[in-house]
């Protein structure tokens, strides 16, 4: 028998508080909707709109009988059409956060804009590292029109890996366009709401705001079977309250209203209730995202998500230090991943980044995966048989002075419970150490960063995946009147 660690920080008293409060503000105070067609659904359904000021107020009763539609359980697929995440109940999966615009170079640890060469660098990176579940669209490339760079990244990764992608869009366009693109790889759109291969990100602005470009999104998403995950960020002090409770108020609200949208636009719509809420620093006002409130707050608003039956998603695991491998990326990654997993967050973001959200780091990369594999161990708990608890062995060895690493049942049991994390994670002898260069972690990590880099080989798409997804990026290059990518059709 196994017992699995759990964290809770709200009683269930506080988080039908929670609820109540939550609803209170919906109905109250309702949201700024950017979008006529939601306005018009809403107000199919009940809800009071006032379309000049853009606002609509959501009865409780509308609220609760669309949480009774949203799916408990969500698949998602690689490119090879395997299940690759199950997001539900307790399940925890990996992968880098979205929409970095910096990278900070392996090479010269210089923090500089990424280019198209980066993107897919990266993201053959991530699929070669086995603990980091998915991919994201994890970098913004620099070197293409900025209204392209949504639809270049997903591009470039679908070519460069076989894991499924979090994604998400800059421009009312896009959405099409990428939803084209996964149905090329795919096989059209029914195969693509069978076994869906990304998750798309649809962010409310706080307090209490959906704007255009969100609601698009986040409405094509539902109608398409989609995955549609919900990005509350409110910043505690900033555009949220500066309690933790009062933020996650805010945070619940605006993620109910986004569960209402996806629920009235198609009844049984997958969508995650997720978020990415930061701790606004008083002296310097930056965004603290590897802050512990920060990190209490994403774990509080999982269990109201828990409390209704959704799917999670969470930023943790994220650095605001400036450095991929020194001290407070360590300890900020490492307490934010382990304290992820045993609230048990599905989707958990933020492998690989720092700097408030704005940079990703290769060696951070490598290292959270190291992380991710010491915390998918720890989930794991201690498992409690007959064979586990080595009663024979111990009468064996007895009071005779020996050890057990003659023993069959060593040889049998220390790969199933002891995690082995390579080369990366430095537990040799001192004189060994300084033997080979006194090698530090920003080091070993280079190292394995370049190992990837020059020996992993991403299988490639079919020929006619290829012709497929080409034709969607040549038809909206030509919609656009732009010249060709620096990898890609021309």
């Amino acid at each position: 028998m196994t017992t699995r660690p759990q964290l809770q920080l709200l009683s269930e008293e506080d988080v039908h508080r929670i609820h109540k409060e939550s609803l209170i503000l919906l109905e109250e105070v309702g949201m700024k909707i950017q979008s006529k067609e939601a306005l018009e659904l809403l107000e199919g359904a009940g809800a009071p709109v006032d379309y000049e000021k853009e606002q609509a107020f959501f009865p409780s009763s509308l609220v609760e009988e669309q949480l009774k539609h949203a799916p408990s359980s969500i698949r998602i697929f690689n490119r090879e059409g395997t299940l690759a995440l199950t997001l539900e109940g307790d399940t925890i999966h990996f992968n880098p956060g979205s929409a970095a615009t910096h990278l900070l170079d392996p090479e010269t640890g210089e923090r500089r804009h990424p280019q198209t060469e980066d993107v897919i660098d990266f993201a053959r990176v991530v699929d070669a590292l086995p603990y980091i579940d998915a991919q994201s669209t994890a970098l913004i490339p620099a070197d293409i029109p900025p209204l392209l760079a949504d639809r270049y990244r997903l591009y470039l990764i679908l070519r460069n890996s076989t894991k499924p992608i979090i994604t998400g869009t800059f421009a009312l366009d896009a959405f099409q366009d990428m939803k084209q693109m996964l149905e090329a790889i795919v096989g059209g759109p029914k195969n693509l709401r069978k076994k869906p291969l990304a998750i798309f990100d649809t962010c409310p602005s706080a307090p209490l705001q959906w704007s255009e470009l969100t609601v698009h999104d986040l409405l094509l998403g539902a109608e398409a079977g989609v995955p549609i995950e919900l990005i509350s960020m409110p910043q505690l002090g900033a555009t949220g309250p500066v309690t933790i409770a009062g933020s996650l108020v805010l945070h619940n609200a605006e993620s109910l209203s986004g569960v209402v949208l996806t629920q009235l636009a198609a009844k049984g719509a997958p969508v995650i209730y997720g978020g990415s809420p930061t701790a606004v620093d008083m002296q310097f006002g930056t965004a603290r995202l590897g802050a512990i409130e920060s990190i209490m707050l994403t774990c509080a608003y999982t269990q109201m998500a828990k409390h209704y039956g959704l799917p999670t998603h969470g930023y943790l695991g994220l650095s605001d230090a400036k450095l991929g491998a020194d001290a407070q990326t360590g300890y900020e990654a490492a307490t934010g991943l382990l304290l992820a997993a045993m609230a048990g967050i599905n989707n958990i973001a933020g492998a690989g980044m720092q700097i408030f959200e704005s940079t990703q780091s290769y060696e951070k990369l490598v290292i959270d995966d190291v992380l991710a594999g010491m915390t998918k161990r720890f989930i794991k708990g201690v498992d409690i048989t007959d064979d586990t608890l080595a009663l024979n062995e111990l009468r064996e060895v007895g009071t005779k002075g020996g050890d057990f690493l003659r023993l069959r049942h060593t040889l049998t049991w220390f790969r199933q419970e002891h995690y082995l994390p390579g080369k990366l994670v430095d537990r040799q002898p001192f004189e060994s150490w300084q033997n080979e260069g006194s090698l530090t972690s920003l080091d070993r990590a280079r190292t394995r960063v370049k190992e990837i880099l020059s020996t992993h080989e991403v299988p490639p798409l079919t020929k006619a995946q290829y012709q497929d997804l080409d034709a969607v990026v040549a038809a909206f290059l030509k919609r656009h009147k732009s010249p060709s990518l620096p990898f890609g059709p021309t």
